[in-house]
């Protein structure tokens, strides 16, 4: 037997109401056949204990998470260098960190196209993918316990788990049931279970740190840099897109208290390498070098608003835009953070976010792509262009690093926040709390600021939302229903729909949570996977026109962009002994960018070490990391950003080639 299924996918009805999978991969608690029993029914206070024991070092909760995550690769294999090859490898090494994966979840991360994947997509997936609650697995098994006595016969147990969900063989149930009924009735006390299984998943996790910290050897590999065995290949790709790739290059977390042997092991790789160091200004002690025009109330103004999106895979995704200017004219160009608190004295949390634009001429290809230019220079959150453009139609691409809006660790709900509730005559309604997050929401996706909602600016949320477009035909069907104005919907009508699908779905707030967490909300209600920006275009001469083009299109010339206003700007060195690896360094007023070129016939896989960096966050999201350079090829490596904008910051990273073995 090798793992225990409970599914509640929409094909099982008892367990419909959430998609909930638990499994628990006994053999793997604790290495060699004989010992997982003892894990299995080890006490609360020994967990408890060992908790304490390995807590006790002073860690940030992303550290934390890292190790955790680094204690569960090296559970299953020798260096977090190593590469998983397989689903079923993927399956093990996800149970040593805690989770459950269900068939459906690893389809979705082993595809068929799927080789390979690295110790940063094991992170990734591991951020994305929430261990489950002791609460959620009880509720399954009280959808199954028919006379509510607090058991479940072995007859009831058989079919569910053989004929619904994730379908498992008898003897695999057989097995199951002879593990869970201690006392040999023919029954189990499913809460006494789900206290074991929850015991057994902390145990695992408990049992890969000891080891990790027992194993002197598997601690100074520092997360798989010292190459006890050879990546058998490393992920790579010839296109990079703006924001450092999880599922294309491999990242390696070091922890901090780990330096002495955080370089490659090799005297070749020491002779190869790179040292820089930078020390930046407090953003309160800069000079502001682009200042707005004193006449700029008298250009010609149009704007534009918009969000960055976090996605699964730790990318994200913003609307692309087509800029028109009619005649050769002095242009200035400015992005922020919108603020969409009512509250000046606590503005949204994604304030801090940097933003910044691209302006791209020519055709629709990274080939034909002519950078023109990028918002480069800073006026408090405003970050500002200002120059003569010929007349034209250009692509206007928003960027942001990365380094403020990634991926964190998901903290638990401990009451769930209600969406829909029953007024005193018994009709349903929205709550006070969503009305409010709606109310954001259409501020964000009112793109023209107009206060209404166009066919075109609903589609693009519809597009985010459910991937579909409402056509001709279904927007005749809202503006019948819903308030509208101007053949437009209005912020009351946006309320008005959502209360419909509410209303269609008896009061179940399921897709309403779908449509909040493709927006960026977390169950808090809180926007914490999403920014929304405000673009403002002021021409001196002539009335430019900005329209919004695509939610998908433009990464590829974006990257190309990126990765040209690094290198034009930047001071470049060769890494020491290969001529033909070059990195460049762009420093701006508020960030540092690199670009990693390989010149040579093959791939080179390069060791980034930001340990020695002060205030600094790096869009990679951890100090130490590797990245696979495919031959003949420039990679973003990653962007650098003052944690804190206000004290003076220190980058300072060495790049070393990881000799291939």
């Amino acid at each position: 037997m090798g793992t225990f299924h409970i599914s509640c996918s929409f094909r099982c009805p008892f367990l419909a109401s959430r998609n909930v999978c638990v499994h628990s991969n006994y053999n793997t608690v604790i290495s060699g056949p004989n010992c997982w029993k003892q894990s299995f029914f080890s006490t609360r206070m020994s967990l408890q204990a060992s908790s304490q024991s390995i807590g006790m070092q002073k860690c940030t909760d992303e550290e934390t998470f890292y190790m955790h995550c680094r204690a569960a690769y090296l559970t299953v294999f020798r260096s977090s260098l190593a590469s998983i090859t397989s689903k079923h490898q993927l399956c093990r090494v996800l149970q040593q960190a805690g989770r459950n994966p269900s068939q459906a979840t690893l389809n979705k991360h082993w595809t068929p196209s799927t080789t390979k994947l690295n110790f940063d997509d094991f992170c990734e997936i591991v951020k994305n993918e929430r261990p489950t609650e002791a609460h959620e697995l009880m509720r399954a098994f009280r959808k199954m316990d028919i006379n509510g006595d607090g058991y479940i016969s072995h007859s009831e147990l058989h079919i569910v788990l053989t004929s619904r969900g994730e379908k498992m063989a008898a003897k695999e149930v057989d097995a199951i049931f002879s593990l869970a009924d201690t006392n040999k009735d023919g029954k189990l006390d499913y809460a006494e279970f789900c206290r074991l299984m929850e015991s057994t998943a902390e145990q695992c996790q408990i049992a890969a740190l000891e080891r990790l910290e027992a194993d002197a050897k598997l601690k100074r590999q520092n997360f798989g840099n010292e190459l006890d065995s050879p990546p058998k290949s490393l992920a790579s790709t010839a296109v990079t897109v703006p924001q450092p790739p999880h599922k294309t290059e491999p990242d390696i977390t070091l922890k901090k208290d780990s330096r002495s042997s955080s370089r490659p092991s090799s005297a070749r790789s020491r002779r190869s390498s790179l040292s820089n160091a930078i020390t930046m200004a407090a953003s309160n002690t800069k000079s502001i070098k682009l200042a707005e025009p004193t006449s700029i109330q008298d250009w010609h103004h149009t704007c534009m608003k918009g969000s960055f999106f976090l996605e699964e895979d730790g990318g994200i995704t913003s609307l692309q835009y087509r800029l028109t200017v009619p005649q050769t004219a002095t242009v200035y160009l400015t992005i922020r953070p919108l603020n969409l608190s009512q509250r000046l004295e606590k503005p949204s949390s994604w304030m801090s976010v940097d933003t910044a634009v691209f302006l791209v001429s020519g055709k629709d290809t990274k080939e034909d792509s002519t950078l023109v230019c990028f918002t480069e220079s800073r006026d408090k959150e405003k970050c500002c262009w200002k120059g003569e453009m010929s007349a034209g139609t250009y692509c206007l691409l928003p960027f942001t690093t990365g380094c403020r809006l990634r991926k964190r660790t998901r903290k638990s709900v401990s009451k769930p926040v209600t969406l829909v509730n029953r007024t005193d005559t018994g009709e349903l309604d929205l709550t006070r709390d969503f009305r409010g997050v709606l109310s954001d929401i259409f501020e964000v996706i009112d793109l023209d600021g107009n206060g209404l909602l166009s066919l075109e600016e609903y589609n693009f949320f519809e597009l985010r939302t459910s991937g579909e477009n409402c056509d001709e035909e279904a927007w005749a069907v809202c503006k019948e229903n819903f308030d509208t104005r101007k053949n437009q919907l209005s912020r009351q009508g946006f309320m008005e729909l959502n209360l419909m699908e509410a209303s269609e779905r008896g009061g179940d707030p399921t897709d309403l949570w779908v449509t909040l967490e493709a927006m960026g909300y977390n169950r808090n209600l809180e926007m914490v996977e999403a920014c929304p920006f405000l673009i403002d275009v002021y021409c001196e001469e002539g009335q430019c026109t900005l329209q919004p083009v695509s939610l998908e299109s433009g990464h590829r010339i974006l990257n190309t962009a990126l990765q040209r206003s690094i290198t034009a700007r930047s001071e470049v060195k060769a890494l020491r002994g290969q001529e033909n690896i070059l990195v460049y360094t762009y420093r701006g007023e508020h960030r540092i960018s690199t670009v990693i070129a390989n010149k040579t016939n093959q791939k080179v896989t390069v060791h980034v070490n930001n340990e020695q960096s002060k205030n600094c966050s790096s869009s990679r999201g951890m100090s130490v990391f590797a990245v696979e350079v495919p031959a003949r090829t420039k990679m973003v490596c990653q962007h650098v950003l003052p944690i804190n904008e206000h004290q003076e910051w220190t980058y300072s990273c060495v790049e070393s080639i990881i000799p291939c073995q």
